[in-house]
């Protein structure tokens, strides 16, 4: 869009006037520590703590939660290879690789971006602990370039006990991957682990760092050769840690650390080559989290373009840059399809577990802003531009949201407030530690003696964040609640890099002042990502086209019911979309024509492709106007 003349000076001094009131704003929060005067240091501390708790195989003698002893220590040992070590998901205790590897990015990510805040909190060894002990355990899964160890232990043997991991009774077989039995998603987080965590020691270890930087080139390229589902090859973690979006973000995902890590240009004309085939700049969606890494890969390539590294790719970053436009825009409620809020303000996605996309978008936004706020850039939303500062105050409220700023003035930081979760949905924790009794606890006698307990854990599981309250701000602290007191490695891993950013105050990375400075010293708006000016999110390739083609007034209720029919067009001129997802919003009755996934409606698996220029349809019915249906993602070979 152009500006000129009287309106572009309004619009400027607009954007001047929010933009600073923001800033000033998020500077007074932040300074006293947010809205709920939360003492983020001691929350960073905690964070981290927790993954103490998660550890399995033989503890260090700097093991600071005493109540753990060893456990797993033959992990490995019926398949001849050692995997002790590593750590377990949340509060069970088998060992998952792919939600792990996605644990120990984020902690290597947190660290990279903010480890300088850890250090003035002095967190930064134990951060560097923790993802070492994450990293040690994928050297040992990782003994041939080929072969991969997915995973130790299975969730349905796991889940029929309640046993201390001290005690485990339960399978501990090992599951893996190799060229026969391919697992795409799993081999590339763990690629991408490896490789973020090679940054983190390139400094203070540089022997180790090229050793995990070796093992996760190796990986990428067994990822890359050999595709497939890794959950079509470890079948046993389908039904609880199931790939949905496939491993296409995996693979772009691996291969943008991998870029970070090496600077080697291989990785970034892989990004930029990839980018349609394998969903990188055809999915829009403002979900982050272990199974859906689009939005990571997108903000890590619109740093590479704001940083001025993506060469002859530019063009391409531009429109992953785009998409990473439209999740941040989603996230903070300005954009085109937004991320519903409960009453209290927390995004809300699912009942299960829905802490952790908060914690993860939370950590997007705040780091995305730190690089536009360097860069001098914004982001554009339909209805206006935002300044950076207004992506971490957004962050900030969902943090202080989680530390107890809410409306029944709860912590869902265990260990964290006056008030927090006494019974965390965990084995370890809920059972007496066997420190204290070392006599071991049965299988099922876990369930009859402790399960059921209406009492406080007797061991404090510090730092766990839990899964949360409802989309009404509702909590039912109880340990049969595990899709609310259920504690997980990744609700954490990206918290720690939040707290570390708001513990440092106003002053890390000069972001606020860079702010004011460069809205001060401006004379023009700065460069905005031209697709982000869509009022409708509008896909250039899948084409959507509602007709209302039939009303009537129901008797019963007198209301007026209208028939919907959608026509999904692909506009390509060569190409075919695959694996295409539908978000469908303020839909208010039955749909045909296409299924429920976790990340919007698929078609019947009838129709797994759209060649070029052909349609689908779907219909629906409601007594109100037109539901909001748009493009989620989308694969273009």
């Amino acid at each position: 869009m152009a500006w000129g003349g009287g309106r572009a000076a309004r619009a400027y001094m607009a954007y001047l006037l929010i933009g600073i009131a923001v800033v000033l704003a998020a500077m007074a929060q932040v300074a006293h520590g947010g809205g709920g005067g939360h003492d983020y240091g001691t929350a960073l501390s905690k964070s981290i703590l927790y993954f103490e708790a998660q550890r399995s195989g033989v503890l260090p003698g700097s093991q600071r939660m005493a109540w753990r002893g060893n456990s797993g220590l033959h992990d490995g040992n019926a398949n001849g290879v050692d995997l002790a070590g590593g750590y377990y998901d949340a509060g069970d205790n088998v060992k998952f690789g792919f939600p792990m590897a996605f644990t120990v990015t984020m902690m290597a990510w947190s660290v990279l971006e903010y480890g300088e805040q850890m250090a003035a909190a002095g967190e930064l060894g134990h951060a560097m602990e923790a993802v070492k002990w994450g990293t040690d355990y994928f050297i040992k899964a990782h003994p041939e370039p080929n072969v991969l160890y997915g995973e130790v232990g299975d969730g349905d043997s796991d889940h029929n006990c309640w046993e201390r991991p001290e005690d485990m009774t339960t399978s501990r077989q090992a599951y893996r991957l190799d060229p026969e039995h391919p697992g795409s998603e799993l081999a590339g987080e763990t690629a991408a682990a490896m490789a973020a965590a090679s940054l983190v020691f390139r400094r203070s270890n540089p022997g180790y760092a090229n050793q995990l930087l070796q093992h996760s080139e190796q990986l990428f390229d067994f990822a890359d050769k050999y595709r497939g589902r890794y959950d079509h090859s470890i079948t046993v973690a389908k039904n609880f840690y199931g790939s949905v979006s496939g491993y296409g973000d995996e693979l772009l995902w691996a291969s943008a650390w991998l870029y970070q890590a090496t600077d080697d240009r291989r990785y970034i004309v892989y990004l930029a080559n990839n980018a349609d085939v394998l969903g990188g700049t055809g999915w829009a969606i403002n979900q982050f989290g272990w199974d859906i890494k689009y939005p990571g890969v997108q903000i890590l390539a619109a740093k590479f373009l704001l940083q001025g590294k993506a060469g002859e790719h530019a063009a391409v970053l531009q429109r992953y840059r785009q998409q990473a436009d439209f999740f941040v825009c989603s996230c903070i409620g300005k954009g085109s399809v937004n991320v519903e809020r409960s009453r209290g303000g927390m995004m809300y996605h699912q009942s299960w577990n829905n802490i952790q996309f908060v914690t993860s978008a939370s950590f997007l936004l705040a780091s995305f802003s730190d690089h536009l706020a360097a860069a001098g850039n914004v982001v554009r939303c339909p209805a206006r531009a935002v300044a950076p500062s207004e992506l971490l105050a957004f962050a900030m409220s969902q943090v202080d949201y989680i530390l107890g700023s809410n409306p029944i003035g709860i912590s869902y930081v265990v260990g964290y407030g006056a008030r927090y979760p006494q019974q965390a949905h965990h084995r370890g924790a809920s059972i007496v530690s066997i420190k204290i009794s070392p006599s071991p606890v049965s299988c099922r006698g876990g369930y009859s003696s402790w399960y059921g307990r209406p009492a406080s854990n007797p061991n404090i599981l510090v730092g766990a964040v839990v899964g949360g309250p409802d989309q009404f701000d509702r909590f039912n602290d109880e340990r049969n609640n595990y899709e609310q007191t259920e504690a997980a490695t990744y609700n954490n891993a990206p918290l720690m890099g939040v707290l570390a950013r708001l513990a440092a105050g106003h002053g890390s990375r000069g972001q606020l002042e860079i702010t004011v400075t460069s809205i001060k010293n401006q004379t023009s708006l700065p460069p905005l990502s031209p697709a982000a000016d869509h009022h409708h999110h509008a896909s250039p390739v899948v084409e959507i086209e509602q007709n209302a083609t039939r009303s009537w007034t129901q008797p019963q209720d007198g209301r007026t019911y209208h028939r919907y029919s959608v026509t999904v067009t692909n506009r390509s001129p060569d190409k075919t979309v695959e694996e295409l997802h539908i978000g469908i919003a303020k839909l208010y009755g039955p749909v045909w024509g296409v299924d429920r996934s976790r990340y919007g409606y698929v078609f019947p698996s009838w129709l797994p492709s759209l060649p070029a220029g052909e349609k689908s349809a779907f219909v629906y019915i409601h007594a109100a106007p037109p539901a909001n249906v748009w493009v989620t993602g989308y694969k273009l070979v």
